[in-house]
Protein backbone atom coordinates (compact mmCIF):
# COMPACT_ATOMS: atom_id res chain seq x y z
CA UNK A 1 0.00 0.00 0.00
CA UNK A 2 2.62 2.04 0.87
CA UNK A 3 3.83 2.31 -3.01
CA UNK A 4 0.70 2.78 -4.03
CA UNK A 5 0.78 5.98 -1.93
CA UNK A 6 4.06 6.55 -3.17
CA UNK A 7 3.34 6.56 -6.47
CA UNK A 8 -0.22 8.60 -6.65
CA UNK A 9 2.03 11.40 -4.33
CA UNK A 10 4.63 11.36 -7.40
CA UNK A 11 1.98 12.09 -9.99
CA UNK A 12 0.23 14.47 -8.08
CA UNK A 13 3.73 16.53 -7.24
CA UNK A 14 4.41 15.91 -11.06
CA UNK A 15 1.21 17.56 -12.39
CA UNK A 16 1.43 20.68 -9.62
CA UNK A 17 5.15 21.01 -10.70
CA UNK A 18 4.03 20.97 -14.21
CA UNK A 19 1.22 23.79 -13.82
CA UNK A 20 3.65 25.90 -11.81
CA UNK A 21 6.28 25.71 -14.41
CA UNK A 22 3.56 26.35 -17.32
CA UNK A 23 1.92 29.43 -14.99
CA UNK A 24 5.31 30.79 -13.72
CA UNK A 25 7.97 30.20 -16.36
CA UNK A 26 6.09 29.96 -19.21
CA UNK A 27 7.07 33.16 -21.51
CA UNK A 28 9.84 34.21 -19.26
CA UNK A 29 13.86 33.47 -19.39
CA UNK A 30 13.83 30.87 -16.41
CA UNK A 31 14.57 31.54 -12.83
CA UNK A 32 18.36 30.49 -11.65
CA UNK A 33 18.77 28.74 -8.25
CA UNK A 34 22.80 27.91 -8.85
CA UNK A 35 23.33 30.07 -11.66
CA UNK A 36 25.28 28.51 -14.56
CA UNK A 37 24.22 24.95 -12.48
CA UNK A 38 20.55 24.53 -12.08
CA UNK A 39 17.92 26.37 -13.31
CA UNK A 40 13.82 26.20 -13.97
CA UNK A 41 13.61 26.81 -17.62
CA UNK A 42 10.29 26.11 -19.33
CA UNK A 43 10.71 23.90 -22.41
CA UNK A 44 7.32 22.00 -24.45
CA UNK A 45 8.95 18.18 -25.25
CA UNK A 46 6.91 16.97 -28.20
CA UNK A 47 9.35 14.84 -28.34
CA UNK A 48 10.55 11.38 -25.53
CA UNK A 49 14.04 11.75 -23.38
CA UNK A 50 16.00 14.48 -25.19
CA UNK A 51 13.93 15.67 -26.93
CA UNK A 52 14.33 12.79 -29.45
CA UNK A 53 11.62 11.60 -32.00
CA UNK A 54 9.45 14.95 -32.30
CA UNK A 55 6.17 15.09 -33.14
CA UNK A 56 5.25 11.62 -32.97
CA UNK A 57 2.34 11.86 -30.30
CA UNK A 58 0.12 9.02 -31.34
CA UNK A 59 2.71 6.60 -31.58
CA UNK A 60 4.28 8.06 -27.61
CA UNK A 61 0.37 7.86 -26.32
CA UNK A 62 0.51 4.28 -28.01
CA UNK A 63 3.65 3.23 -25.89
CA UNK A 64 2.96 5.12 -23.15
CA UNK A 65 0.04 2.67 -22.53
CA UNK A 66 1.48 -0.68 -23.44
CA UNK A 67 3.87 -0.39 -21.24
CA UNK A 68 1.84 1.13 -18.43
CA UNK A 69 -0.77 -2.38 -19.22
CA UNK A 70 2.64 -4.76 -19.18
CA UNK A 71 3.78 -3.51 -16.14
CA UNK A 72 0.64 -4.09 -14.66
CA UNK A 73 0.07 -7.57 -16.00
CA UNK A 74 3.13 -8.19 -14.93
CA UNK A 75 2.71 -7.44 -11.28
CA UNK A 76 -0.35 -8.94 -10.95
CA UNK A 77 0.71 -11.97 -12.08
CA UNK A 78 4.33 -12.13 -10.05
CA UNK A 79 3.88 -13.79 -7.03
CA UNK A 80 6.60 -12.71 -5.27
CA UNK A 81 7.04 -9.03 -4.66
CA UNK A 82 9.83 -7.77 -3.43
CA UNK A 83 10.34 -4.12 -1.88
CA UNK A 84 12.57 -3.22 -5.51
CA UNK A 85 9.93 -4.67 -7.66
CA UNK A 86 7.31 -2.92 -5.79
CA UNK A 87 9.02 0.52 -5.99
CA UNK A 88 10.45 0.07 -9.70
CA UNK A 89 6.56 -1.12 -10.50
CA UNK A 90 5.04 2.05 -8.99
CA UNK A 91 7.45 4.91 -9.78
CA UNK A 92 7.57 3.79 -13.40
CA UNK A 93 3.68 4.07 -13.62
CA UNK A 94 3.15 7.05 -12.05
CA UNK A 95 5.69 8.52 -13.97
CA UNK A 96 4.40 7.39 -16.93
CA UNK A 97 0.75 8.11 -16.04
CA UNK A 98 2.11 11.94 -15.42
CA UNK A 99 3.47 12.00 -18.76
CA UNK A 100 0.73 10.42 -20.87
CA UNK A 101 -1.41 12.98 -19.11
CA UNK A 102 0.55 15.79 -20.72
CA UNK A 103 0.88 13.94 -23.77
CA UNK A 104 -2.92 13.28 -24.81
CA UNK A 105 -4.45 16.72 -23.44
CA UNK A 106 -1.61 19.27 -24.55
CA UNK A 107 0.40 17.15 -27.08
CA UNK A 108 3.84 17.41 -25.66
CA UNK A 109 4.98 17.30 -22.22
CA UNK A 110 6.27 19.92 -19.92
CA UNK A 111 10.26 19.73 -18.98
CA UNK A 112 11.68 22.33 -16.31
CA UNK A 113 14.66 21.19 -14.29
CA UNK A 114 17.73 22.43 -15.96
CA UNK A 115 21.09 21.10 -15.27
CA UNK A 116 23.17 23.18 -17.00
CA UNK A 117 26.76 22.18 -14.65
CA UNK A 118 26.65 19.07 -17.38
CA UNK A 119 24.48 20.43 -20.13
CA UNK A 120 22.10 17.79 -19.06
CA UNK A 121 18.51 18.01 -21.01
CA UNK A 122 15.53 19.95 -19.37
CA UNK A 123 13.40 17.26 -17.56
CA UNK A 124 10.82 16.62 -15.02
CA UNK A 125 9.47 14.78 -11.80
CA UNK A 126 7.98 11.62 -14.17
CA UNK A 127 10.96 11.78 -16.15
CA UNK A 128 12.79 11.70 -12.79
CA UNK A 129 10.03 9.07 -11.22
CA UNK A 130 10.71 6.59 -14.62
CA UNK A 131 14.37 6.64 -14.22
CA UNK A 132 14.66 5.87 -10.92
CA UNK A 133 11.55 3.12 -11.04
CA UNK A 134 13.69 1.55 -13.49
CA UNK A 135 16.94 1.64 -11.39
CA UNK A 136 15.27 -0.09 -8.77
CA UNK A 137 13.44 -3.04 -11.72
CA UNK A 138 17.21 -3.43 -12.46
CA UNK A 139 18.31 -3.69 -8.99
CA UNK A 140 15.37 -6.35 -8.51
CA UNK A 141 16.10 -8.46 -11.90
CA UNK A 142 19.60 -8.13 -11.83
CA UNK A 143 20.53 -8.66 -8.45
CA UNK A 144 17.50 -9.72 -6.61
CA UNK A 145 15.53 -11.95 -9.03
CA UNK A 146 18.78 -13.54 -10.73
CA UNK A 147 19.45 -15.10 -7.47
CA UNK A 148 16.81 -17.64 -7.99
CA UNK A 149 19.26 -20.22 -6.69
CA UNK A 150 18.81 -18.82 -3.31
CA UNK A 151 21.21 -16.23 -3.56
CA UNK A 152 18.38 -13.60 -4.17
CA UNK A 153 17.29 -11.45 -1.66
CA UNK A 154 15.24 -13.25 1.40
CA UNK A 155 12.68 -11.07 2.60
CA UNK A 156 10.50 -10.61 -0.46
Amino acid sequence: MIYIILGVFVLILDIITKYWAETVLKGTSGIALIDRVFHFTYVENPGVAFGLLPNMRAVFITLSVLIIAVLLVYYIRTNEKSTWLKLGTSLILCGSAGNLIERIFKGYVVDFLDFRLVNFPVFNIADIAVCTGAAALVIHFLLLDGGKDGAGEKNR
